[in-house]
């Protein structure tokens, strides 16, 4: 790395902390997880606020090229690590309980918004301005479908963490759903740019190769997981041979989920999970989940925000078609996952918190619509509407969570993450 490079990296990288611990601190005093401060932040600190009032500190910061190309894959690497510790407290137990239900609700998670996306894909195609060159009415309904879709499983994941429902019935189902929802909406997602591309190959390449490498991991890697942590021995920290061949074969799956098209983080969080629960996944979680929180995962937020330009949405036209999107996305995510967690008995309170939860979005559909840009698919029109949906509906997701189940005192609770003793909402009480 060049030395002007290390010198705006590490600026930037005080400003970007600065700003997230800032707006954490503002997010909690109006009732928000902090995570969505540190959302805001990265819209904050890109062309969409600071680039408008102070284009040269802006660009000062964050300079294009190298510089960004840096802050990127520093964070991606926090996302890795930050989705191997959710794997690591994903009580696997409480999906076998209530497996139909995940199943149901991740259903209509993805059904609806895939027949709301293909509606209202028609007319926006034929628009023009909205989807790139080439893109069929086919692919746009996938696009947009899979947009709706998503569910921003880092940010759900953190939501779930700070709000103490880690190990609870609720969180794990919330955790469960918006795994298996994501799995397919990147699945749809390989569909499209492989048809976009003329290369149905890639998309074979994903489904197959994602099922493949779960069922692997998930078997194989379990026994493995087992075997290290028997020797990793009883000591108050986990070893350093232990923790580096963790984070080898971490960064592996990380780079074969990324490879195969389904994304990084996924491979992350299934070998999370794959690894015995007990005293050696609460020695890692309490070794790696402070510093990956703290330092590593806000740089994922800016480098999503510096891609983020709100001001190309400048007409009343375009700002009728960001309500109908966000209303289309709230009706097909959050309202059809609350109904089919009803539909399966669910209590209503719980159903509610739920469809919340799941209809939070964030940056993981910021994911989807970088690559959907990137490839053409999208234009930067509808790439910045979609991220005003997706800003908006995840700001919906805490209000949404605290009225269904009103502010609770959390109660210590013993769950997979016993060490670092995260306090978990009564299951009692309809609210889990």
């Amino acid at each position: 790395m060049p030395a002007a490079t290390a010198i705006h990296f590490f600026l930037a990288l005080a400003v970007i902390l600065a700003a997230c611990r800032l707006a954490a601190m503002v997010a909690q005093r109006v009732g928000q997880p902090p995570v969505v401060g540190e959302m805001i932040a990265g819209v904050v600190l890109g062309p969409s606020l600071l680039g408008r009032i102070a284009p040269g500190v802006q660009q000062d910061l964050f300079p294009p090229g190298t510089s960004n190309v840096v802050l990127y894959t520093t964070a991606q690497i926090g996302l890795v690590l930050y989705m191997f510790v959710v794997g690591l407290n994903f009580d696997v137990n409480h999906v076998r309980q209530r497996a139909g239900t995940a199943v149901a609700v991740s259903t209509a998670g993805t059904v609806a918004p895939l027949v709301l996306g293909a509606a209202v894909a028609v007319p926006l195609l034929a628009d023009g301005r909205y989807f790139g060159d080439g893109v069929t009415v086919v692919m746009a309904m996938m696009f947009l479908g899979a947009a709706i879709a998503i569910t921003a499983f880092p940010m759900l994941a953190r939501i779930i963490f700070e709000k103490g429902l880690a190990g609870t019935s609720l969180g794990t189902l919330a955790l469960a759903c918006g795994a298996i929802g994501d799995a397919v909406s990147w699945c749809i997602l390989a569909t499209v740019v492989a048809m976009h591309k003329g290369s149905p190959a890639t998309a074979v390449t994903t489904i197959v190769g994602g099922v493949l490498y779960a069922v692997f991991v998930l078997t194989v890697g379990r026994r493995a997981g087992r075997a290290l942590a028997d020797r990793s021995g009883d000591g108050p920290a986990v070893s350093g041979p232990a923790l580096s061949t963790v984070l080898i074969f971490l960064m592996l799956c990380a780079w074969f989920t990324d490879t195969i098209g389904i994304h990084a983080i996924f491979g992350a969080f299934i070998l999370g999970a794959a690894l015995p629960s007990g005293a050696f996944a609460q020695r890692l979680t309490t070794t790696i989940e402070p510093l990956t929180t703290r330092l590593l995962l806000p740089l994922f937020f800016v480098y999503s925000g510096l891609n983020t330009e709100i001001g190309l949405v400048n007409t009343p036209g375009l700002w009728a078609v960001t309500l109908g999107l966000i209303v289309v996305a709230i009706a097909g995510k959050g309202v059809a996952c609350a109904v089919a967690a009803r539909l399966s008995k669910v209590p209503l309170r719980e159903s509610v918190a739920l469809g919340s939860l799941m209809n939070a979005r964030g940056l993981i559909e910021l994911i989807l619509l970088n690559i959907g840009l990137e490839a053409g698919i999208i234009t930067p029109t509808l790439f910045t509407i979609l991220v005003l949906v997706a800003i908006v509906t995840t700001l919906m997701a805490s209000p949404l969570f605290e009225y269904a189940c009103g502010r609770q005192e959390p109660r210590m609770n013993g769950a997979r993450s016993g060490t670092s003793k995260i306090s978990t909402i009564d299951s009692g009480g309809g609210t889990a």
